[in-house]
């Protein structure tokens, strides 16, 4: 680890400057099963590192709680809707309660995949060609516009959660119908033929890209939390130059969005060499099979580190 680096993300406070502190997971979105693992996690790590830290399972008596605990700062591992959208942010800011990670507005931003290629894509930022599906006419029409293969998206769920790669139309009308059951928004994207990227950023800092490979036809749910076939190289496979491009383009990407604390950002590589940006997740996963935490011992941290210079990012913010 460089020096800088390492300036960037040990944090040296004592573990009571954090107070008390509510690890936030759990919740009703369809990524819930993750955040309860990824909240288990951070809870232990922050316990055995001295912090005061309690989990709040976020349920119909959450309100109730947040009002009536003594809590001095929140660390969400909320993923998906109602935690990685700004609706949490929100309210905690309401409370006057520091959190972790981004505001409410890169929060819901990042969290709705149009409107992020969007963003990117008013700054000259590669991002997949892309359409918007309502009705059996525009899964055509997009065909027509995109050609296959495609991939189909709910604009706004993690996880890969209701992603569907399809080749022709009636795959495409079928991956619409199921997408919709978890979300009224649907893309339809270009596919990307070639390697996958994942990029860590901590605290202003870009940690080591990962490179990740699946047999299954993308990296999806399955391929992310479940299976062991799964490659994840560290190093990256790139050179150094095309290392440092995939870098300072994942820079990019999260200003652009107003990314702060940390984040994770996808991005797809060409035949061509080309980079393509996906999206980027404000609550990544902190489970056994998560990549920031991979990207972390890669970097130096181990993951108790990793927790305590995500949390130490709140008190930063709130000062």
């Amino acid at each position: 680890m460089t020096a800088a680096l390492q300036s960037a993300l040990f944090s040296t406070l004592e573990p009571k400057r954090f107070g008390r502190v509510a690890v936030l997971f759990g919740g009703k979105s369809a990524e819930r099963e993750v955040s309860l693992k990824s909240g288990s996690a951070v809870l232990e790590a922050l316990q055995s590192a001295g912090v005061d830290a309690f989990g709040i399972d976020v349920g119909e008596d959450f309100l109730q709680r947040l009002v009536s605990e003594k809590i001095d700062r929140a660390f969400i591992v909320l993923h998906g809707r109602g935690g990685e959208d700004g609706t949490m942010q929100g309210l905690l800011e309401c409370l006057e309660i520091p959190y972790t990670g981004s505001g409410v507005l890169a929060s819901a931003l990042a969290m709705d995949k149009l409107r992020t290629k969007q963003v990117w894509q008013s700054l000259g930022l590669p991002t997949p060609r892309h359409a918007v599906l309502s009705s059996e006419a525009d899964c055509i029409s997009a065909a027509t516009e995109l050609s296959f293969p495609l991939i189909v998206k709910p604009a706004h769920e993690g996880s890969s959660i209701g992603m569907a790669k399809v080749t022709g139309v009636d795959e495409l009308i079928a991956a619409w119908n199921a997408a919709r059951t978890y979300d009224s928004q649907v893309l339809v994207e270009q596919w990307i033929e070639g390697p996958e990227f994942t990029i860590a950023s901590l605290r202003g800092q870009v940690l080591p890209p990962i490179g990740l490979g699946t047999p299954h036809s993308f990296y999806d749910y399955d391929a992310k939390y479940l299976a062991s076939d799964t490659q994840y190289r560290i190093p990256c496979g790139l050179d150094a130059a095309k290392e440092d491009e995939l870098k300072a383009l994942t820079a990019r990407a999260c200003e652009a969005v107003g990314i702060a604390g940390w984040a994770r950002t996808d991005v797809m590589q060409d035949a061509d060499g080309k980079f393509w940006l996906l999206e980027v997740n404000t609550v990544p996963g902190m489970t056994d099979h998560s990549l920031v935490p991979m990207a972390a011992r890669a970097a130096g941290l181990d993951f108790q580190q990793l927790v305590l210079a995500i949390l130490a990012d709140s008190v930063q913010v709130e000062g």
